[in-house]
């Protein structure tokens, strides 16, 4: 029997009985549509978190106060000056240094107000943030030599207060604390970041204009934290060691005690996201697989039965000359020609799935190529190995025995 032939036949008899066959092909759609769903979807989230740290650049380290031990408790706090940040400029391998002083503040303008999140900052902070200004200007470095009450809005703070559509921001003048500021720019659009945190919610102030003007529950010469940028060849981790060794040294910190700062690599932490991610998608895709199994289940069983039914049928043609291996040929079409079409019809459903969930959770499309193929092999290969046993079954029946049956 040829393949050809052998396909046709499957068609004739899994025709025969199509309530069974249409249950058991939705096994199968099941089964592909999950572990197209959930890979597309891991690999979507991979993508998106991979994608908010590296727009940072993956050169950047971030220096805050305070040691925290594994299990996330603070462990040992003193202040960050502005001085140590400074310092850390002259650390060989350091490009640049953003220092920045957070303070909560209300944004009023007219009668609508906001409540933001001030970051007084130096004009660094705009570059080593890949932040462009959509209209307007940045801050200037004689805006934080005079502590000048100038703001730059994000794109959130500015339709809060002025509207989406409303007038330009531009010249005009919010409040903080009863204290005006003129609007000399408006941030470019960031979005969401993984987490759902909103980029675009911030205000930028000049760094000296916080204490002064804003207030804050820091020691005076105190910052939040610092972000520095790693020079172009310099390796990131030599500079982070250097710069703690300096802090240490700074910090009259003694031999063996713990810091009391603390580094994160941005190289680092887009590694260790890259293998947490993909451990994540590994452990969808095998969730989804499982479907797969059950469909294979299923085709097994369905198989089984069928073999059990067309035993007489089996009988009469090994008794007309039919050999073994074309019994086993016949009963193999038919499992795998469930697992393909069930699996064709999987992979379009799975696909359409995958895009419409991506689209509704903000992810970037995260279905590959591989994963359709991956899914449709692997269906066909649970077809065959799940069909072989009834097909072996039905190959290995003694003739008399077979037209026995009723």
């Amino acid at each position: 029997m040829s393949l050809a032939s052998g396909l046709l036949e499957a068609r004739r008899a899994l025709g025969a009985n199509r309530l069974r066959t249409l249950l058991t092909l939705l096994g199968m759609i099941i089964g592909v549509a999950a572990v197209v769903v959930v890979v597309a979807l891991g690999q979507a989230l991979q993508k998106k978190v991979l994608s908010d740290l590296q727009s940072f650049g993956a050169d950047l380290m971030w220096l805050s106060p305070g040691a925290r031990s594994a299990s996330g408790v603070r462990v040992r706090a003193t202040s960050l000056t502005l001085d140590d940040a400074r310092a850390a400029r002259e650390v060989p391998g350091v490009a640049s240094v953003a220092p920045v002083i957070a303070a909560q503040a209300q944004a009023t303008y007219g009668n609508n107000n906001w409540q933001a999140v001030a970051q007084g900052v130096t004009p660094e902070f705009l570059l080593l943030n890949n932040r462009g200004v959509a209209s307007g200007r940045p801050l200037l470095e004689s805006d934080v030599r005079a502590a000048a009450r100038v703001v730059l809005l994000g794109q959130t703070v500015a339709e809060q207060l002025f509207g989406k559509d409303g007038e330009d921001p531009l010249g005009k003048f919010i409040r903080m604390k009863g204290v005006p500021f003129e609007v000399v720019g408006v941030l470019e659009v960031k979005g969401k970041a993984f987490g759902g945190n909103d980029q675009d919610d911030i205000v930028l102030v000049p760094l000296t204009t916080v204490p002064r003007t804003l207030g804050t529950t820091l020691p005076p010469g105190a910052i939040s934290y610092a972000m520095i940028q790693v020079a172009p060849g310099a390796v990131s981790g030599d500079v982070a060691f250097e710069v703690a060794n300096l802090l240490r040294e700074r910090h009259r910190i003694a031999p063996g005690d713990p810091d009391d700062f603390t580094i994160g690599d941005m190289s680092s932490l887009i590694s260790t996201m890259g293998q947490i991610t993909g451990a994540i998608t590994l452990v969808l895709g095998a969730i989804g697989a499982i479907s797969l199994l059950v469909g294979g289940i299923g085709i097994m069983n369905i198989m089984l039965v069928t073999v059990t039914e067309r035993t007489r049928e089996i009988g009469i043609r090994v008794a007309i000359g039919a050999k073994r291996r074309d019994i086993l040929l016949q009963f193999l079409a038919e499992a795998a020609a469930i697992c393909l079409v069930g699996g064709a019809i999987g992979l379009v459903l799975g696909a359409g799935a995958a895009l419409v969930a991506a689209k509704t959770m903000n992810l970037p499309a995260g279905l590959q190529p591989s994963v359709l193929l991956l899914a449709f092999g692997v269906s066909a290969a649970i077809g065959l190995f799940f069909g072989f046993y009834p097909a072996r079954k039905a190959a290995q029946l003694r003739p008399v025995e077979a037209l026995r049956a009723d």
